[in-house]
């Protein structure tokens, strides 16, 4: 199966994050956990990551290491509604930028199991 790096590219990644990013900056529920001077930072490290993740670059590991993602979530409250939410703005965003399958089921799968992983409250 051809990965969903190979498939988007860091470009198509690149598009993928803008456009849930440009969701989040706004969302009453979600946008609030993002320090407001760091959106270009988040939105980097998430391309990066995601790239990584799914057959890219290894930009983000040499950076930043070990993506320890619940480690790094932790100081945020993360619930159901959070969950649901930042799903929600990524799907919207998955069908934004239009990503092919079988990269869009594998990486709504990623997602959905990921986001669910970094719940730390009701």
């Amino acid at each position: 199966m051809m990965a969903p790096f190979d498939q988007l590219g860091e470009s198509g990644f690149a598009d993928l994050v803008a456009a849930f990013y440009r969701r989040v900056r706004t969302d009453d529920i979600i946008g609030k956990l993002y320090p407001p001077d760091d959106w270009e930072g988040a939105e980097e490290r998430l391309r990066d990551f995601l790239i990584y993740r799914f057959g890219g670059s290894q930009k983000y590991i040499e950076q930043r290491g070990h993506p320890r993602l619940r480690m790094r979530h932790f100081p945020f409250q993360i619930g159901v509604a959070e969950r649901d939410r930042w799903m929600e703005l990524m799907r919207a965003a998955l069908a934004e930028v239009q990503v092919p399958s079988p990269a869009r089921e594998e990486l709504d799968a990623f997602f959905a199991q990921t986001a669910d992983f970094m719940r730390n409250a009701d």
